[in-house]
């Protein structure tokens, strides 16, 4: 610890979003009971309000919606977190919406905030949190950027703020940056060029709720590559943010009424069609009992002595038997008219049998006669899978058809199947995390199998927009403003007529516009970030990009900000952590598995942030 004469250790957290708050929680918490005259001092820098960040800030659009309904959502610990730091439970967003008068339904639970308002939650977070520090902590909330940290010839730190003269010196540097920009690549800097030149409107992946859009003028032709989150924020932006409005048809589907302020979106994306809606029902049996055949221990005690693992050959036998046991679990208590024989006997007959025996395709066809009913991964992962349309109206009329009996089976009672599929990867999603965080087996080689195939997987099929929000495409779909392309889209340039050609790999016939839109968001990497702190960082070799062996044997570079995995301590370009520095966030090599903490699941992202905080605090002598 640098004590500097009779200084009060310091901790700079820079990034105040929720990650950043959370941190700060964390400290004051775990200082609660430090000895008597142990002080700590806090810095907290973000240019936009403490608690709500970049993201959540809260004077966005309340069209912007969150994707996870009140209920599952908290910035406080409780019973269920497994930590070393004292518990200090609060409200919910859901009891906090109840208690200051929010919305109904979302001091229901049932309802999805928008995220000014989760933005108010969160600032309301983090003032309670700093408002009930002990007397030994102090803290400075800076709205400002960090620009710079370098060291001293002494080996002191020193973190330089926008408009600051002086640098501030802590103790200890925590980055907890939450969603960065990006610099353009070769690719995006071509697709600027060539719209500026044919004065076309382009945008490259970005934050929609900070794009601008104004530029597009009614009834113009806009080629939009993604279907994700932000597709849905450009679409409510581009719709009802230009005066439409949507009425109920009284069958529950909505019909939308054009302001004639809309562009036309041509829309398509590598799988061609939407996340999965939110689901909108309950389990109708009693909840499957997980983690049956994926827990961490069995497979840290199966995997220990291994040099590496495969995700596919190693784990996804154990992933897909988990999600599928969830689902038949529901679906034979749920239902069982839909079934050919008993759950008992079904149930010991899965047990028995490997993933990918012929003996268990046999064993659910046998018992689940329809296969409309059954839980097929193919399928799902690839909807539009040997579709090849000759015309864009019969590649929208497939789509549209698609997602209307998506929606539908999203959201009846009588297909809960799909909750406890929902139910099963949530389960795996949070056993690889445990994996992942436990360091008993060796979990980077296959790091890059997760964040790739699977984790796109797990986000289509189970993070996806609440189903208003896929009613409100429909009834576009229907009205014109929307127009479904497919899967495997591709824009490419044509000077000669200086428009955007748009193709797809499930219709014959292309589509040309005069303005294109990638709708997906930026992608972490420590290289090509518009921060200048980790620019510095990485200029002064203190910070270096995390490294992957492919499958062939190759070593790559993630483009993310490699950390330590016990204790998220900051590697330098040789590899040795560093003591007093530490990063946590969607740009480092930590494996996050879910953007909020829900309430009575021992969250995650509580555990980090308390393995962190106690790390600093014992690094400076304070616990």
């Amino acid at each position: 610890m640098s004590t500097r004469g009779t200084r009060v250790p310091s901790v700079a957290v820079v990034g105040a979003g929720p990650r950043g708050a959370g941190i700060v929680e964390r400290l004051i918490a775990n200082c609660a009971g430090s000895p008597p005259g142990q002080r700590l001092h806090i810095d907290v820098i973000d240019p936009f309000p403490a608690g709500a960040g970049r993201v959540w800030r809260t004077d966005q659009s309340p069209l912007m919606l969150m994707n996870v309904a009140a209920r599952n959502v908290t910035m406080f610990t409780d019973e269920s977190v497994r930590c070393d730091g004292p518990i200090r439970p609060g409200p919910t967003l859901q009891e906090w919406a109840g208690a200051v008068g929010g919305p109904v339904n979302i001091a229901e639970g049932w309802g999805f905030a928008d995220r000014a308002t989760h933005g108010r939650y969160l600032s309301w977070a983090i003032e309670r949190v700093i408002a009930e520090r002990p007397e030994s902590v102090t803290v400075t909330v800076r709205e400002t950027t960090a620009e710079r940290a370098c060291r001293r010839p002494d080996g002191t730190q020193e973190l330089w703020l926008s408009g600051g003269s002086e640098p501030l010196t802590p103790d200890v540097l925590v980055l907890a940056i939450g969603h960065l920009g990006t610099e353009l690549s070769k690719e995006e800097r071509v697709l600027t060029g060539f719209a500026e030149r044919h004065g076309l409107f382009y945008m490259p992946p970005s934050y929609t709720a900070e794009a601008d859009f104004s530029r597009l003028p009614p009834g113009e032709h806009v080629a939009v590559c993604g279907m994700g989150l932000g597709f849905i924020d450009l679409m409510m932006l581009l719709t009802e943010g230009r005066g439409g409005r949507f009425e109920s048809t009284g069958d529950g589907r909505l019909r939308y009424l054009a302001s004639g302020r809309e562009p036309v979106l041509h829309v398509g994306s590598r799988r061609g069609v939407p996340y999965r809606a939110k689901l909108d029902h309950s389990l109708v049996g009693p909840p499957p009992p997980l983690p049956r055949f994926f827990a961490a221990a069995d497979i840290g005690l199966r995997c220990a002595d291994r040099a590496r693992l495969d995700f596919y050959t190693d784990l996804w036998p154990f992933v897909a038997k988990e999600v599928a046991w969830a689902y038949y679990h529901e679906l034979f208590h749920a239902v069982p008219e839909r079934t050919a024989i008993g759950w008992d006997r079904f149930a010991t007959a899965f047990a028995a049998l490997s993933w990918d025996d012929p003996a268990m395709s046999e064993l659910i066809e046998r018992s689940v006669p329809n296969p409309a009913h059954r839980f097929d991964f193919a399928t799902l992962d690839a909807p539009l899978a040997g579709v090849r349309s000759e015309s864009l109206d019969e590649i929208h009329d497939h789509v549209l058809r698609h997602v209307t009996a998506d929606v539908d089976r999203m959201t009846s009672p009588d297909f809960s199947a799909e909750l406890g599929a929902y139910l099963g990867m949530l389960s795996v999603h949070a056993q690889l995390a445990e994996v992942v965080a436990s360091g008993k087996v060796a979990a980077r080689p296959y790091i890059e199998d997760l964040r790739g195939w699977w984790f796109r997987f797990f986000e289509y099929a189970s993070s996806g927009p609440p189903s208003g929000r896929l009613r409100k495409l429909l009834a576009l779909a229907e009205a014109g403003i929307v127009r479904f392309m497919g899967a495997g889209i591709q824009v490419t340039t044509d000077d000669e007529r200086g428009v955007f050609v748009v193709a797809s790999q499930s219709v014959e016939q292309s589509l040309t516009t005069t303005a294109y839109i990638d709708s997906r968001l930026p992608s972490p990497n420590l290289h090509t970030s518009d921060s200048p702190l980790l620019s510095s960082l990485v200029e002064d070799r203190a910070a270096c990009s995390e490294m992957l062996t492919d499958a062939n044997g190759y070593v790559h570079e993630s483009g993310l900000l490699r950390v330590a995995d016990d204790d998220f301590r900051i590697l330098d370009c040789h590899g040795v952590p560093q003591p007093d520095r530490f990063a946590l966030g969607p740009y480092t090599s930590v494996r996050h598995f879910a953007t909020f903490a829900r309430p009575r699941a021992n969250a995650l992202s509580f555990r980090q942030n308390d393995v962190l905080a106690r790390s600093i605090l014992r690094h400076l002598g304070i616990t």
